[in-house]
């Protein structure tokens, strides 16, 4: 069984550039030669897509192997297939790694402990709720890295989410 997803690297230095097209081919078994375009939300750096096909679990080795790069902000994608939900995974250097699932019509699932916790620290006044149900839809993330999904003048913009 397969599944597909897109890897958006959203903001590179130019020097990160090879190392990450290493990564993802040491991942995906392939050479992989990614279309590098200038970031205009980030002087200096650079922005790419690339969509794969792989196993289940493919988007989180992709994430894995990207994580250690402090000045990298990507997102992977991976649709869900007849064995598993989809995935996506967010990555900022301020923020650290995203993870949530996606269910078959591509809304972001939460289990069941994590919104028990977040209720619970709500309840004992360690957070506030909104805050912590925020955090658990990735919003933090998806405000960090919107400005960077955008390609530049006349480039097609790819929405990850849009709520109505």
């Amino acid at each position: 069984m397969t599944t597909r997803g897109v890897l958006y690297v959203h903001a590179a230095p130019r020097a990160l550039c090879p190392h990450v097209e290493w990564a993802v081919a040491g991942v995906l078994g392939v050479r992989v030669t990614l279309d590098w375009i200038r970031q205009p939300a980030a002087p200096g750096t650079w922005r790419a897509e690339f969509s794969w096909q792989g196993e289940p679990g493919t988007a989180s080795k992709l994430a894995s192997a990207l994580r250690g790069w402090h000045l990298l902000r990507f997102e992977v994608t991976a649709e869900p297939c007849a064995t598993a939900e989809g995935e996506r995974y967010s990555a900022t250097p301020d923020l650290g790694i995203f993870h949530a699932v996606i269910g078959l019509h591509g809304d972001i699932l939460i289990p069941e402990d994590r919104l028990r916790a977040a209720m619970l620290r709500a309840r004992k006044g360690e957070a506030d709720l909104e805050g912590e149900l925020s955090k658990l839809l990735g919003k933090p993330w998806d405000d960090e890295l919107e400005p960077f999904r955008y390609a530049g003048e006349g480039a097609p913009v790819r929405w990850l989410h849009q709520v109505v």
